[in-house]
């Protein structure tokens, strides 16, 4: 006897399902895209227990003839495509007719349905595949489906859901991502019996769809787009540069209203921003496009969010293009209050004082001939010399060179003095204290060994006293040491020392809070709040105590120390976003993460331009750093030219078979 058989309609639709069905949210997209397929205007999502009891599904559709309801569960059963041409023109949401028999075969079904004009409907009842009950019953146009016992005959599968609050989130997701893609259609989705997560008007206003799902004030600040050629056609809204989010989860791309996924049009969003977008910042886009279903193939993979489509390029370009002239006619500049910029009298005072403190009157002292060091201690220590400006006179004093000729010039007592000085350069006193009587120390044997594993000469020269020269293009800082030219990148420099401070301030949690003057309210979409219910413990162990105000709603009383001053709101805001797109993150992950965030985005940027007081002290900050070589992300801080590279450049070094001066005898240098 073979081996080969054919296996039966359960285990097949079984199989299938394992593709079809992976977890409730699978359940609440086929069946809410049925309800699409079949032109509902209004449909109704209830759950229980996160799916996990039961998903029932209502919808006001064509609803099912009472002849083909017991043939709507056998697999490849369809009514939506009738032949091989049909499936390279696909309008509608599902084709391959596996969703109802793959959902049955792992489940307890109950479907009600009534066709228009029907004095009854029809009632079947399946459990793992096999039909119990069909008759008739009492039922409304459309069509009404209830799933329990989700996968009671595949426990594997069941073992393998997450929680029921990430369940939870899944569903919400596809639903926000269905009622994006059909604004004219009325969706509501209530979980346990009474709690209503979302619901949507179904008047065919996008920006009304996106306020319900991400927020008012979101809703607000998104642009309208719209753009075509001769094969596509864009339309939808997209977010102001100001508003974005730390993922790509919340750009959300429709081909002929079917949600989809992929990368190549998700980057030709973020291209259409050109450089208005913050490193890892991204976009609230929900963008469709409508074109000949001959232009894409749908049929990819059994779930249907990802596709192949022809002339990708081409639609690329398209969509860059038209998101980028959108935002160039808009005012990009964000409302501020006036009002917090205009300062009070006192502020004007002691803004005035300290200008006049900074700025007195400058009285350079005559040169001397006498070398500096020969001074006395009581001329250094007087009143004058703690002055600022003449503190500068003081400094701009040259004393007379020493020539050394011969080796016996070198014990002379100009030489002795000037050794002595700079033996002791690194003792400091105040200013105000009398400088110590210097004695010789011993000369150093000239043949010492360096210990290379001496940390302390390690960190003294590990990195150079860069001095300031000036700056290149808004963006780099060019700076010299003995050993050469160094170009340093002031935005991954800043980065650097920011990451070093927030690292070690949010690592110092404390009891030590902050009051805000007025609590301050954060509204986030149904997804976003799930998430952030799941990680409060995380977000207390660093000093954010969020309270739930409403809903999707919650209240920040009180703020950490460390915040800085005027910057209290971004922080918390940045660090709760931080905490959605990662999700799932340790106390230690979720410190280290929010300070490399934290100090990208609170770094300098290109094109900004420093003065020499503001470039100085990031020169003078940088060498403290624990590693001042690399930002958080790894590129480079300075980049060094050494003397030899220099002369390279400028050919005074050349590499020739021939002696330099035999060919420029004459040349003068």
């Amino acid at each position: 006897m073979g081996k080969i058989h054919e296996l039966d309609n359960i285990l097949a639709n079984q199989i299938a399902a394992g593709e079809v069905i992976e977890r409730p949210a699978s359940i609440v997209k086929e069946l809410v895209e049925n309800s699409l397929d079949a032109h509902s205007h209004r449909v109704d999502i209830i759950v229980e227990n996160s799916g996990l009891d039961s998903v029932r599904v209502i919808d006001d559709g064509d609803g099912i003839a009472a002849e083909d309801i017991s043939l709507a569960f056998h697999r490849h059963a369809t009514s939506k495509i009738n032949s091989r041409h049909d499936l390279f023109k696909v309008q509608t949401m599902g084709f391959r007719g596996e969703a109802l028999p793959s959902i049955a075969s792992v489940a307890d079904v109950t479907l009600t349905t009534a066709q228009a004009g029907q004095e009854e409907g029809t009632m079947i009842h399946l459990r793992g595949g096999k039909e119990l009950v069909v008759k008739p019953a009492g039922a409304r146009q459309g069509t009404d489906i209830k799933v329990t016992d989700l996968f009671f005959n595949t426990p594997a599968r069941l073992k393998y859901l997450k929680s029921p609050q990430t369940e939870l989130t899944r569903i919400t997701d596809i639903i926000n991502r269905l009622a994006l893609a059909n604004p004219a259609v009325a969706f509501s989705f209530t979980h346990n019996g009474r709690r209503e997560l979302f619901r949507s008007a179904g008047n065919n206003n996008l920006q009304q769809v996106v306020a319900a799902i991400y927020g008012v004030q979101a809703g607000r600040k998104m642009l309208e787009i719209s753009g075509a050629d001769d094969d596509f056609k864009v339309s939808g809204f997209v977010s102001l540069p100001e508003l974005t989010r730390a993922s790509r989860q919340y750009i959300t791309i429709t081909i002929n209203h079917r949600y989809i996924r992929n990368f190549e049009l998700t980057k030709a969003i973020i291209q259409g921003y050109e450089s208005k977008l913050m490193v890892g910042r991204y976009p609230i886009a929900v963008i469709n496009i409508d074109l000949d279903p001959v232009l894409v193939d749908v049929n990819v993979h059994p779930a249907k969010r990802e596709v192949r489509l022809s002339k990708e390029q081409q639609l690329m370009k398209l969509i860059a293009e038209t998101i980028r002239k959108r935002i160039a006619v808009e005012n990009l500049i964000p409302d501020v209050d006036a009002d917090q910029f205009i300062p009070n009298d006192d502020e004007v005072a002691d803004l005035d004082r300290r200008l006049k403190e900074a700025s007195p009157v400058y009285h350079a002292a005559p040169i001397s001939a006498v070398p500096a060091t020969e001074k006395k201690a009581t001329e250094i220590s007087t009143p004058e010399a703690d002055n600022p400006a003449h503190a500068d006179a003081l400094d701009s004093e040259i004393p007379a060179p020493i020539v050394i000729h011969h080796l016996e010039d070198l014990n002379t007592p100009a030489m002795q003095k000037f050794d002595e000085r700079y033996q002791n350069e690194g003792e400091v006193t105040p200013f105000s204290a009398p400088i110590p009587t210097m004695t010789k120390k011993p000369v150093k044997p000239a043949n010492i060994e360096l210990d290379v594993h001496d940390k302390q000469d390690q960190q003294q020269n590990r990195f150079p006293d860069l001095q300031y020269i000036g700056q290149l293009q808004g963006t780099f800082l060019l700076a010299q040491a003995g050993d050469g030219l160094y170009i340093v990148d002031q935005h991954a420099a800043q980065e650097r020392i920011n990451y070093e401070y927030y690292r070690q301030k949010i690592g110092e949690v404390s009891a030590d809070q902050q009051n805000f003057l007025v609590p301050l309210v954060l509204n986030y979409s149904t997804v976003d709040a799930m998430t952030i219910n799941q990680h409060l413990d995380t977000l207390a162990a660093v000093g954010l105590e969020l309270e739930s105000f409403g809903q999707n709603s919650f209240i920040l009383r009180s703020h950490p120390t460390w915040f800085k001053e005027g910057q209290e709101e971004d922080t918390a805001k940045e660090m709760i976003d931080w905490l959605i797109k990662n999700g799932k993150l340790t106390v230690k992950e979720f410190r280290m993460k929010t300070a490399i965030m934290m100090s990208c985005k609170r770094a300098i940027k290109a094109n900004h331009h420093l003065d020499e007081r503001e470039a100085k002290a990031l020169l003078k900050r940088l060498p403290q750093c624990e590693n001042p070589f690399n930002c958080p992300h790894g590129r480079p801080v300075t980049v060094h030219f050494n003397d030899q590279d220099l002369e390279k450049m400028f050919k005074r070094i050349q590499d020739s078979h021939t002696p330099y001066a035999d060919d420029f005898d004459d040349h003068e240098f």
